[in-house]
């Protein structure tokens, strides 16, 4: 697998993303994907807010968050525990980081917003199959650090299922299923980096085991590669908490 990240100026609030791409990416090759991360998105689609008008961060984390926590479980490090777009994550997504003294929210619609941008490059470039991934960083539950995680994508299968399937011994297996959109994911927003580095899109080329499709990610296949709270391995954990909606 090859992982090329592309340097860019600094995006500005409102820029038409699609001509950024077009700009940075004439040619796309067949079989590739363009990660791009979230924080661009958000710039070009403006869903930007000044610092100076926001009296309470808590109350715009709270309005942006599908599901929050009482601000007595923000711990140590002040930040809120919330679920946004099914994913748990602190601040409801909310970032500052490489935003000129604004908060950046996250994308408005990102799954149509990958659509978009799969459908402009496949018409761009004469229907050949490519894929679109849509990044954040992201903390991992008693680890350091963070890594990457999918938001939205388009143009590829997002999961090998290998339930069903034997393993080295011909056991077959019960549970197990690879997460193919997080895992390249962790890929491209290492190669993005995280300070200074101005690269929001990595092009991920010469990939086994991806499986191209010619038609826009389907609801159904949001709905699969999501799971509930209590279906989840977590659920002791995670409906031990009172979650609250704005």
């Amino acid at each position: 697998m090859r992982i090329q990240p592309i340097k860019t100026h600094v995006i500005s609030p409102g820029e038409p993303i699609l001509n950024i791409i077009d700009h940075y990416f004439p040619t796309i090759l067949e079989n590739s994907i363009l990660a791009i991360t979230s924080k661009i998105v958000s710039l070009c689609q403006n869903r930007i807010i000044p610092k100076n008008t926001v009296l309470d961060k808590n109350e715009l984390v709270y309005q942006e968050a599908d599901l929050f926590l009482d601000q007595k479980y923000s711990g140590k490090y002040g930040m809120q525990i919330t679920i946004k777009n099914n994913i748990l994550i602190p601040n409801a997504g909310i970032d500052e980081s490489n935003g000129n003294d604004v908060y950046i929210l996250y994308p408005q619609d990102v799954q149509a917003e990958a659509v978009k941008i799969w459908h402009h490059l496949r018409q761009r470039n004469g229907n050949k199959p490519v894929g679109v991934l849509i990044t954040d960083s992201h903390t991992t539950p008693l680890r350091q650090g963070v890594i990457g995680i999918g938001l939205a994508w388009c143009g590829f299968n997002a999961q090998i299922n290998y339930i069903g399937k034997p393993d080295l011994f011909n056991r077959s297996l019960k549970v197990t299923k690879v997460n193919v959109l997080d895992s390249l994911a962790v890929s491209a927003v290492f190669m993005m980096g995280e300070g200074n580095e101005a690269t929001p899109f990595v092009l991920i080329d010469d990939i086994d085991r991806i499986a191209f499709q010619d038609y826009p990610t389907t609801e159904e296949e949001v709905n699969f590669i999501n799971i509930s709270i209590e279906d989840d391995l977590y659920a002791p954990l995670l409906q031990s908490v009172s979650w609250q909606k704005c």
